[in-house]
């Protein structure tokens, strides 16, 4: 630039839109990924109790179910939650409070002596897990570049595959060892409660958030050390002396919504209304076919004659098959866009779970289970990645913590179908049931705002 050239005042929001990948990015989305496995290898951990507790104990299908779906009542709370705090008390503090309550019940839960206890803790866990995760998408989003945000979102949800296979490889291996393997993963899963400590020291807050609540310092210093960062990798000056226009000071970055009522109600504001009934629609029914069939596949299993150990280890072959689909998700969300990727990996979602349904033979369930672990869950990577993308900063957490917990509102429905969905028509008309919600989901996503490549609204 020479001094002839004008000097336009950037934005925060600009600056960060504007910046390469750099070794800060990358540890933001591996501390905010590594709280994101540990909350998947919980989730896949309670799939490999059940089948284990239900001879243990003697549970009818019912029990067991409720073991699932009491979990999901508490994910439904924290996600309602948990965005509403993390827009009013930051991304950070929330996310690392939500990984240390669930942290802390998991461990609990090792110490369970009956039926009784473990669901009052699996609730706890649930509220715990439910805020962390829409409040951590939130978080990477906001400080990712424009041009790659999608594809870092699908990365940090390809963390949950890490965390799935580790439960897996914990099921295999610990709990069909001795009658208190169980316990002993329960006490692995306590791991966050540590890892709590380092996410709220050692990583910064949104610059977004900080500058929306007023903390203008905080925001640049942030912002400043993303910068430097990439100055020190490139060798290149990333910026200027010229002074950074701030969101508070332009005329159209008034926040859409302040307060817990307002920022609720404006979610059907006329603006949002159709965006938020498709989200909705999309959570719902990916969480009632994903949770129905993942929780349940070593049960069912099992069930076909396959012992415990031979089902475990299909369902260990089974996850390995989400970092492929995350990975093509990854690729895909900047090159189709969110919406029709969302769309494309629902369909393929729906055709393989019928599939599984009506498989027989073991090579026959392995390779379809395989199919819908890696179309499912590169679903999930664009449906977290569009999420935060369809609210402005003053109601992005709020957004996607509603959102969520709709969509939690469907797991827990899901594990307490499926006895009588098998009773009814076996496995064949149950995952024709999760194939029609998968369908309908890949229908609603159209409905949904594609902002691929364009800043996020900083309202």
């Amino acid at each position: 630039m020479t001094d002839a050239e004008p000097r336009v005042a950037t934005t925060l929001s600009d600056r960060l839109d504007r910046l390469p990948l750099t070794r800060r990015h990358v540890r933001v989305l591996t501390g905010s990924g590594i709280g994101w496995a540990l909350d998947a290898m919980d989730v896949g951990l309670i799939s490999f109790v059940i089948a284990a507790l239900a001879v243990q104990w003697s549970l009818v299908p019912e029990q067991t179910a409720w073991i699932a779906s009491i979990g999901f009542v508490g994910m439904a709370i924290g996600a309602s939650l948990g965005g509403l705090l993390a827009d009013r008390f930051g991304r950070r503090q929330v996310f690392a409070v939500t990984l240390l309550i669930y942290g802390l019940a998991t461990g609990a839960s090792a110490l369970a002596g009956g039926l009784a206890m473990l669901l009052v803790f699996r609730f706890f866990v649930g509220l715990g897990l439910g805020a962390e995760l829409p409040v951590a998408s939130t978080y990477v989003s906001e400080l990712a570049p424009a041009r790659i945000r999608g594809r870092l979102i699908v990365i940090l949800e390809a963390f949950w595959a890490i965390g799935w296979t580790a439960a897996a490889l914990i099921g295999f291996l610990v709990i069909p060892g001795s009658d208190d393997g169980w316990r002993w993963a329960f006490a692995l899963g306590a791991l966050p409660a540590l890892y709590a400590l380092i996410v709220r020291w050692g990583l910064p807050e949104s610059p977004r958030w900080l500058e929306r609540r007023g903390r203008h310092d905080e925001a640049e210093a942030v912002v400043r050390s993303f910068e430097e960062s990439a100055e020190r990798s490139t060798g290149k000056t990333t910026t200027d002396a010229r002074p950074s226009v701030t969101a508070a000071s332009l005329g159209a970055q008034h926040p859409v919504a302040s307060g817990v009522a307002a920022r609720v109600s404006a979610l059907w504001a006329p603006e949002f209304r159709v965006r938020t009934g498709a989200l909705w629609l999309v959570w719902f029914c990916v969480n009632f076919s994903y949770y129905g069939a993942f929780i349940w596949i070593p049960t069912i299993l099992v069930s076909q004659g396959y012992d415990l150990v031979r089902s475990f280890g299909f369902t260990l072959l089974i996850t390995l098959a989400q970092l492929p689909g995350y990975a093509v998700a990854a690729w895909l969300i900047e090159v189709w866009g969110r919406r029709a990727t969302l769309s494309v990996f629902l369909v393929g979602s729906a055709i393989a779970a019928i599939s599984f349904g009506t498989a027989s033979g073991e090579a026959a369930v392995i390779g379809a289970g395989m199919a819908l672990s890696f179309f499912n869950l590169g679903a999930w990577g664009a449906l977290y990645a569009v999420t935060p993308e369809m609210y402005p900063t003053s109601l992005r957490a709020t957004g996607s913590g509603w959102a969520a917990g709709v969509g939690r509102i469907a797991s827990i429905i899901a594990p307490l179908t499926v006895p009588p969905l098998l009773a009814l028509g076996g496995a064949p008309t149950l995952f024709v049931v999760f194939a029609v919600f998968f369908a309908v989901a890949a229908a609603g996503a159209w409905g949904l705002v594609d902002r691929r490549g364009r800043s996020l609204d900083d309202r």
